[in-house]
């Protein structure tokens, strides 16, 4: 017990490797908590008309609102690329602002924050796919780019297989093979703990497997959710939903 918080260990969460865990994101009262199932699907930045999302934006090279669209056989938003070589499909938090708490709440990494979200990988990923989810500072899927970040990535041009748990601390990054293999037609739940410590710990399908070193503090995140095409077909993810919560204050 911190200032009044329970710390993860009197939350009783666990995680030991290999261990199944469910409920996460826990009720509470000392917790602020968000929840996105996309009953209004997102456009780009500049429709903020009511019949766009207002939480969530689409973004990337040459993505349109017309690319995200609701799924005509699963419970959520399909992310479409434009057909081209390196067309990217993101979903951000809204950055407009004062228009999404997404954007405009601080997730720090001092703040025990915990993510998830469900994905479907697309139909094919033969032809060459990029696909990332998690926290960053900016939306690109080029590790290299934030100094601090925790998101899980899959990319065929590195002749991945597996889901693969990005993790960068202060400009050190660190990659670590899932042992999960990506697969077409397949939901994955990811879903990335902050705690009172500052380990960051990542769990593919309620299962933890990996956990970091402590990140470096104070460091504002962000949620977000890509795909790329890395050919000149169009490729597209289902998105079925996103939450996120952290401690009131910190």
């Amino acid at each position: 017990m911190a200032n009044g918080i329970p710390t993860l260990e009197t939350r009783n969460w666990n995680f030991k490797k290999n261990v199944k865990v469910t409920g996460l994101f826990n009720r509470s009262p000392e917790y602020y908590y968000l929840e996105e199932f996309f009953n209004v699907k997102p456009g780009i930045a500049a429709d903020t008309a009511y019949t766009f999302n207002t939480a969530f934006m689409a973004e990337g090279t040459s993505m349109t609102s017309a690319l995200a669209t609701f799924s005509t056989t699963r419970a959520g938003i399909v992310l479409t690329t434009a057909g081209a070589d390196n067309d990217q499909g993101i979903l951000s938090p809204h950055s407009t602002a004062g228009l999404s708490a997404w954007y405009n709440v601080k997730w720090g990494t001092e703040n025990q924050v915990v993510w998830e979200t469900a994905i479907t990988v697309g139909d094919d990923i033969t032809n060459g796919v990029l696909l990332w989810a998690g926290l960053k500072k900016t939306n690109t899927p080029t590790i290299t780019t934030d100094t601090d970040q925790a998101f899980f990535r899959f990319s065929t041009d590195d002749a991945d297989t597996n889901w693969m748990i990005e993790s960068s601390i202060s400009n050190v990054d660190t990659a670590t093979d899932s042992g999960v293999a990506v697969v077409i037609n397949t939901t994955y739940k990811f879903k990335i703990v902050i705690d009172s410590d500052r380990l960051a710990h990542f769990y593919i399908n309620d299962v933890l497997i990996y956990t970091t070193t402590a990140l470096t503090n104070d460091v504002d995140l962000f949620p977000f959710i890509g795909i790329q095409a890395l050919n000149g077909a169009a490729e597209f993810v289902t998105v079925h939903y996103e939450k996120i919560s952290r401690i009131l204050y910190e």
